[in-house]
């Protein structure tokens, strides 16, 4: 049975459920409304992301530890920026700079790392562990690897998302290991 969000009077309210997947709708619902010139491929991987992420979240609830909940929505939020953000304007310089790939390759880091601890706590807190790690050193293997890119690596938004993808990582990490305990 779904969660539901009550008023002091006890009458029963929104469902988390609906609410979740309603932001998740709005998110699709955003580029119509600002204009953005979108195509239907970007629509389709939009909707697959935003899948995704929901049922990842819904198999989260099922298990009944908040602080695994917690752990799994803000590692699948980090998924998703890294998936979404560099595909999209790119954080590395423009979208089409081969630097922004190694963001997803820290995805695949944690979701080969969930798949091999079979979604239990304590490799999960290493797998979220590992991929806050390579997030972490992303930027410098870029430096080493595309010295063209350099000066798109000093501007502010690359230290920024390193600092917040690494910190939602390394917080999934903590709250997964927490929910072992």
């Amino acid at each position: 049975m779904a969660r539901e969000i009550s008023g002091h009077d006890g009458q029963r309210r929104i469902p988390w459920r609906l609410l979740g997947w309603g932001v998740g709708a709005l998110f699709l619902l955003w580029p119509i409304a600002v204009g953005a010139p979108w195509s239907a491929a970007d629509f389709v991987f939009a909707g697959a992301m935003i899948g995704i992420v929901g049922g990842g979240i819904e198999l989260a609830v099922r298990r009944g530890n908040a602080a695994y909940t917690v752990a799994a929505g803000l590692a699948l939020g980090a998924a998703l920026l890294s998936a979404w953000i560099p595909g999209a304007v790119g954080i590395i310089g423009s979208e089409h700079e081969p630097a922004n790939l190694l963001y997803p390759a820290v995805v695949l880091i944690a979701l080969l790392g969930a798949l091999v601890s079979l979604f239990r706590p304590r490799g999960m807190a290493l797998a979220m562990a590992a991929a806050a790690l390579a997030e972490l050193l992303l930027p410098i293997a870029a430096w080493v690897l595309w010295p063209a890119l350099r000066p798109a690596m000093l501007r502010p938004e690359v230290p920024f998302m390193t600092a917040v993808l690494t910190g939602l990582w390394a917080a999934a990490a903590w709250l997964f290991r927490k929910s072992a305990d």
